[in-house]
């Protein structure tokens, strides 16, 4: 009879044990696939560029993307209450899963457009953004854009960029790339005459990657803002913009700012 008491306390505690395990493994998978955000919030996912420094690209240390971008997609998501699955993928890619609803918010360092409005609703402008041009760094014949005529002016497809050169320099050359890098690597073999693209990651392949093999010429063109882009019909886009404008006011965004470009844009100081 002992023996067979035992053998029941021992089954018992044999199940009592694997129920405990178990409950702990399924607590821990709750925000698996999950990058940031209230704990509970709903998740939604982002797409965004898989290269575009340093706005959004990957540490491939960590295998976590990284950026000013996402910092801020990651404050306004614990901000707003909602989690965040970041999706990383070539530009144009996140402009037509805007258009088609198959990811929720965009952000890419995507300019506000009349176009893109047409089918793409958009936040509030979040950074000010514009053109400018990079040439080698010897080069004394460009001087500005008045001096693109009969030259090779390299730049990524689907972007404003490439619209505004084809708009208003036809008798440039304009060749494309899917990626921004693979422009200012030809710059830099001599493959082509020029780059034009965003202010902000000119300036920082310049500075940071080029080698002192590029400089920037000529004026900032074009000035341009970047919104978060939905899909049409959106309910997102006014609980994101009170986020940013949180953001703005108790100054996270100005310390998101700061840590990329070296500057606070409003001023403001960090309520913590």
């Amino acid at each position: 009879m002992k023996k067979f008491y035992f053998m029941v306390a021992s089954i018992l505690l044999i199940l009592v044990l694997a129920a405990c395990g178990s409950s702990e493994e399924n607590s821990g998978s709750g925000d698996e696939g999950s990058d940031s955000g209230s704990d509970g919030g709903e998740t939604y996912t982002v797409a965004t560029d898989n290269n575009f420094v340093p706005f959004e690209f990957l540490n491939e240390d960590t295998g976590k993307m990284e950026g000013f971008d996402m910092d801020l997609i990651r404050a306004i998501a614990d901000e707003a209450g909602f989690q965040v699955d970041i999706e990383s993928m070539k530009f144009d890619g996140v402009v037509t899963g805007m258009q088609s609803s198959r990811y929720d918010i965009g952000i890419a360092g995507m300019t506000i457009t009349e176009e893109r409005e047409k089918t793409i609703d958009f936040s509030d402008p979040y950074y000010d953004a514009g053109l400018i041009l990079a040439v080698q760094a010897d080069n004394e014949e460009i001087k500005s854009e008045a001096d693109l005529a009969g030259k090779k002016v390299a730049t990524r497809s689907g972007t404003t960029s490439e619209t505004y050169l084809k708009d208003n320099h036809p008798d440039a050359e304009v060749v494309t790339f899917p990626g921004i890098v693979e422009a200012y690597m030809d710059l830099q073999a001599g493959r082509v005459d020029a780059v034009m693209y965003d202010v902000p990651n000119v300036k920082y392949y310049v500075n940071n990657d080029a080698k002192g093999e590029l400089k920037t010429v000529g004026d900032v063109l074009q000035g341009e803002q970047y919104g978060i882009a939905f899909p049409k019909g959106s309910e997102l886009v006014d609980d994101v913009n009170e986020a940013l404008q949180t953001l703005i006011d108790n100054g996270k965004y100005d310390d998101i700012y700061e840590e990329w470009f070296g500057e606070r844009k409003y001023g403001t100081e960090s309520s913590e």
